[in-house]
């Protein structure tokens, strides 16, 4: 079997099983569905050698659909997002660095164990319950962010942070469905703070 014609059958299979795990979930919605929620409830940076580095505590709450897709099988991806902002006083402020940080969490139901895999490090760590696979998504410590030699001795910065659940990796048709469901649109409201250099 060609690798493309095995790449477009694994597509497939996903985009049945979401597909199921949506039109499934719409009866639950007849009741009261769980409700989704991200949201960052601290961030600070301190320097350490010279490299600014993330502290943050955040409160992830899966929604309905999504806890049925994780437990379907369907790997969820949840993104942080982090901006560097030097403040410009009369002008308008500058974006001067981003940094992205992507999550996989995935269950494995033969196990029953929750992975929860750093995909820029490439770290994974293994869960027994969904509780403590949040838990340390939602607890971000020593991450860095940004050397400060990279930034203007001059000048004063902020930073902010969000965290996400993003559905960038699934195929173009279910993404298009997602956009129009709110269960999937979970997304934290940016968090700001001043950067101590």
């Amino acid at each position: 079997m060609s690798e493309n014609r095995t790449h477009t059958l694994k597509s497939l299979l996903l985009a049945a099983c979401l597909s199921a795990v949506v039109f499934t979930s719409v009866r639950a919605q007849l009741e009261l569905p769980r409700e989704g929620f991200f949201d960052v409830r601290s961030a600070a940076t301190t320097m350490i050698a010279g490299v600014h580095e993330l502290e943050a505590r955040l409160q992830l709450i899966l929604s309905a659909e999504a806890l049925d897709a994780l437990n379907s099988g369907v790997p969820l991806t949840i993104e942080l997002n982090l901006e560097v902002i030097r403040v410009r006083g009369l002008w308008l402020d500058a974006v001067e660095a981003e940094l992205t940080v992507t999550y996989e969490l995935e269950y494995r139901p033969l196990s029953q164990r929750y992975i929860v895999r750093n995909l820029n490090s490439g770290d994974e760590n293994s869960f027994s319950t969904l509780y403590s696979a949040l838990n340390n998504l939602g607890r971000i410590q020593g991450l860095p962010v940004i050397d400060d030699a990279l930034l203007n001795p001059g000048s004063a910065y902020r930073m902010r942070l969000r965290a996400l659940l993003s559905t960038r990796q699934y195929p173009a048709p279910l993404r298009i469905l997602f956009f129009w469901r709110s269960q999937w649109q979970l997304k934290s409201d940016w968090y700001e703070w001043t950067l101590e250099r």
